[in-house]
């Protein structure tokens, strides 16, 4: 076998959005992975590959991520196994990721890796969410069963590992709906605007996402919103953590699956698969920044995102001015902005930075939706032939981020994954910020967000620095004062000068 029927190609690419069916005739998260790889298969023009498939993976539900989304009615046990089973197919290779927005890239890579070194022939990726009926059946009272046994667990792919630090944690900085925020106030603070003119700013961006949302039918969220729409606070659009409105947030609570058949050049030539229907990963590489939030320094800035898309393009001789389509990982827009900063991609580019509507139109479904913005590429691609298109991804608060050039031109010469070697030791020696628990002394706030419930702010999460040292450290309010919480959405505190003590253990800030 030469290395060039070796190599790998993606074939065939389905995605599902359910958005009326009521709970009790809803599909579960396993029969939408089904239809969407069933999908991809017909996709491909070759049906019959899902006999040849030889591995397996799923992404991993929302559900068996965070205890917040954990599901009532049951789990698959080993998920790549029971979708495996239900299409027939009896692949060596079964593995289910861990957490992480990055993953689905970082399995396409190595599924190009594995069939470039002959180790697999045709993989599977496939994901769902259904979180929409999940919260639909429990408001209502549905009775639902998706439990499912397997012979054994789940072989795991990827790493685990908290998304914040202890110390994060005992200040609230618990979640992703706080960690983008203190990320966006920091990128605030580096523009030097007021927050008015910063939400503006914001809602501008995610009405570009909202306005390709609108005329994609597999969106979420198809009505166009305006930038003051989307920056305004009303009782349809709160703030969730501040600055952020809901229509700034990714949208989790959607019924939504996609599939991505990767298979070698030979087996695509063996089962007639059309050379219409090929697409391939061009460059590939990835890398974390410093894990936790409150690590880095500066906080807004990605040297994980810069340094990934770099060798991403580079691998192709692809220079970003040559890129026809993007789908940055868009969850919140501190994401959108720090990628842009870090690729040298303008915000307002005519290109824009998605094509599918993003996690907040078009549907945020947990650690898949780079799934469907591969896929939403792939069939971009197959009409524009000789166009690349990047895709971005990214996992836990900006720290795990991946990224894939794909084009419909054939890969000149083999495949290889080589750009990537060294990388994360590069990223691992950049400095980290001087962060102590335990501060005392004059400080000023460098950034902060606010838990919000209802539009009445209940917890204020402070990122400080000390005059003396310019030590960073994490702090609550002093004694939760609600009329001085609530200054803090009235006027900006982003650089005010105050002081921090340690009381029972915990640092707090008083203005």
């Amino acid at each position: 076998m030469t290395n060039r029927s070796r190599l790998p190609v993606i074939v065939g690419v389905h995605q599902i959005t359910d958005t009326n069916s009521p709970p009790a005739s809803a599909r579960s998260p396993k029969e939408l992975m089904v239809a969407a790889a069933r999908g991809a298969a017909m996709d491909s023009g070759a049906s019959d590959l899902l006999k040849a498939i030889d591995g397996v993976t799923v992404v991993r539900q929302f559900s068996d991520t965070l205890p917040r989304f954990a599901s009532p009615f049951g789990r698959m046990e080993n998920p790549p196994w029971s979708v495996a089973r239900a299409l027939g197919c009896n692949p060596r290779e079964l593995l289910y990721t861990t957490a992480g927005g990055h993953t689905p890239q970082v399995v396409v890579t190595r599924f190009c890796e594995e069939i470039a070194a002959g180790r697999l022939s045709c993989a599977l990726m496939v994901g769902a969410e259904a979180l929409r009926t999940q919260h639909a059946a429990q408001k209502n009272g549905t009775d639902l069963d998706w439990s499912e046994a397997a012979p054994t667990p789940p072989e795991s792919f990827g790493v685990e590992r908290a998304s914040f630090s202890d110390l994060e944690g005992k200040y609230g900085l618990n979640a992703a709906i706080y960690g983008y925020p203190i990320v966006e106030q920091a990128i605030r603070r580096q523009r030097q605007l007021s927050p008015s003119v910063h939400a503006h700013r914001m809602g501008a961006l995610m009405a570009r996402l909202a306005e390709v949302a609108s005329s994609n039918p597999l969106a979420t969220r198809r009505t166009p919103l305006t930038a003051a729409e989307i920056a305004s606070v009303s009782e349809k659009n709160p703030y969730i953590g501040y600055p952020y409105t809901r229509y700034m947030n990714a949208n989790v609570f959607v019924d939504q699956s996609a599939a991505i058949l990767v298979c070698s050049a030979k087996m695509a030539d063996d089962y007639g698969v059309p050379d219409a229907k090929r697409v391939y990963l061009h460059g590939a590489a990835a890398g974390n920044d410093h894990w936790y939030v409150t690590e880095r320094e500066p906080m807004q800035r990605s040297p994980a995102i810069r340094e990934v898309v770099r060798r991403t393009l580079s691998r192709a001789g692809v220079g970003v001015e040559q890129v026809s389509f993007f789908d940055l990982y868009s969850c919140f827009p501190s994401a959108i902005e720090i990628a842009c900063a870090e690729i040298g991609l303008s915000e307002d580019d005519p290109r824009n930075f998605t094509i599918t509507g993003g996690l907040p139109f078009f549907g945020g479904p947990g650690n898949n939706y780079v799934t469907h913005s591969i896929a939403a590429m792939v069939e971009k691609l197959r009409s524009s032939p000789t166009a690349y298109g990047l895709v971005t991804a990214n996992g836990s608060y900006l720290a795990k981020h991946a990224a894939g050039l794909y084009s419909a031109r054939m890969l000149e010469g083999p495949w290889d994954h080589t750009n990537s070697q060294g990388l994360q030791a590069q990223l691992n020696a950049v400095p980290m910020a001087p962060l102590i628990d335990g501060a005392g002394g004059a400080a000023s706030i460098e950034s902060y967000t606010l838990a919000v419930r209802a539009n009445v702010v209940e917890k204020a999460i402070i990122v400080g620095r000390l005059r003396d040292g310019n030590q960073r450290f994490l702090a609550n309010i002093e004694n939760d004062d609600q009329a001085l919480l609530q200054s803090f959405i009235e006027s900006d505190r982003l650089g005010a000068e105050g002081t921090v003590r340690t009381i029972d253990g915990k640092c707090r800030f008083a203005l």
